[in-house]
């Protein structure tokens, strides 16, 4: 069994994923903690009323307004096992921004800690903020993404021939390229391609799906017929406008389910539409190889942060709202599934934009594939920042 399969094997027993596929159907410090581990007879802090009432003034974000609130205000709070994002928050801790420094000295020396200890500690050294819009709208849009895991070949072949590129020399960032129609028609583009093609893949609908989501891994056979693991990782676009396929079905009534599912299906019944609809999309993402480690659970993607996102406690964010590496209560509750978790700002996207705007990073393989096509529901946020 290839490490992927383990790896997607392993994630169906994720305690986070099975109830979310069941609702769609329904470097240490040597710094010691500042907040000493309660005793056996102390009451947790975090099932009593706040330490302190909410201080300070507002923080106004370019596209937000964060609002100080109590920490009874934040459903859920003492039901999550805070202890699953605290891997996520240590990456972030890599990469910190200014004002989180000195707070990632605790947050890295608390890393083994018991849930109960890190929330204590979270309640006294952090602020909650409530996040809205300028004007005060408090409820936005949660979607999601994954990683696809797919097979590749090294050779273009009668059943794989669906190319995916390199950076094509003369790339610049912020200038326009050749669209997905040009790339796939013009002789000039064809030719800036060539010795560019990195693998290739059977389903031309796979590789949009990886243009969108931005990375994947991918069991890709080589020409002396071994099969390597490897990430593709998010390398460049040709700088043109994202269009969303499944919104150009829909605005032509073609169909009424625009999950990929319904994309998938809609294809398998009209097969001489496909170049039509892929080049509805203009946008094509660039890749960059990367080896993977031999035998072991491969990382997360690496995010916008900087830092491997970690399935079900990283988000992609506005930056205009959100700063990378902030900790973030979210809560959703819809038809897909019902979240209540603290999470890390760690990456962004192109259709990401707005105060309350998350894309919830479920992990790798098919599963959270079907996951992330469907989750499209109500969002709340929180930031925590340091007092």
């Amino acid at each position: 069994m290839s490490t992927f399969s383990r790896w997607t094997t392993a994630t169906r027993a994720l305690p986070w994923l099975l109830p979310s596929i069941v609702g769609m159907l329904l470097g240490a410090c040597s710094s010691a903690p500042p907040w000493p581990e309660p005793g056996p007879t102390a009451s947790p802090v975090y099932e009593k009323e706040p330490l302190a009432p909410p201080a300070g003034e507002a923080i106004k974000q370019a596209r937000s307004l964060w609002t100080p609130v109590a920490w009874s205000e934040l459903p859920g709070w003492s039901q999550d096992d805070i202890g699953q994002a605290w891997p996520a928050w240590v990456r972030s801790c890599g990469k910190p921004s200014q004002a989180w420094i000195q707070t990632c000295q605790n947050i890295r020396a608390l890393a083994s800690a018991d849930a109960q200890t890190q929330r204590d500690w979270a309640m006294r050294a952090l602020q909650p903020y409530r996040v809205t819009t300028p004007d005060g709208q408090a409820q936005g849009l949660l979607t999601a993404y994954y990683e696809p895991v797919l097979q590749a070949s090294r050779r273009a072949t009668s059943d794989f021939n669906v190319p995916l590129y390199a950076p094509p020399s003369g790339l610049r960032s912020g200038t326009p390229w050749y669209s997905r129609q040009e790339m796939d028609t013009l002789p000039q583009a064809q030719r800036a391609l060539q010795g560019r093609t990195l693998m290739y893949l059977r389903d031309p609908i796979d590789a949009m799906i990886l243009h969108i989501q931005g990375s994947g891994l991918l069991q890709v056979t080589e020409p002396d017929g071994l099969v390597r693991d490897v990430r593709l990782a998010f390398a460049g676009t040709n700088e043109q406008p994202y269009r969303s396929i499944g919104k150009w079905l829909l605005d032509r009534k073609l169909v009424r389910d625009a999950s990929w599912p319904g994309i998938k299906a809609w294809i398998a019944q009209n097969p001489q539409r496909t170049q039509e609809l892929l080049w509805s999309n203009p946008r094509v993402v660039f890749f960059k190889e990367q080896g993977l480690p031999s035998g072991v659970e491969p990382p997360g993607p690496t995010g916008a942060q900087g830092v491997p996102l970690s399935a079900g406690r990283s988000i992609a964010v506005d930056r205009q709202s959100i700063p990378y590496g902030t900790p973030v209560w979210l809560v959703s509750d819809g038809p897909t599934t019902r979240l209540q978790r603290l999470v890390l700002a760690q990456d962004t996207g192109a259709a990401i934009v707005g105060a309350v705007r998350a894309d919830y990073f479920v992990g790798p393989g098919h599963e959270a594939g079907e996951l992330a096509g469907r989750l499209k529901q109500n969002l709340q946020l929180w930031a925590l920042w340091p007092r």
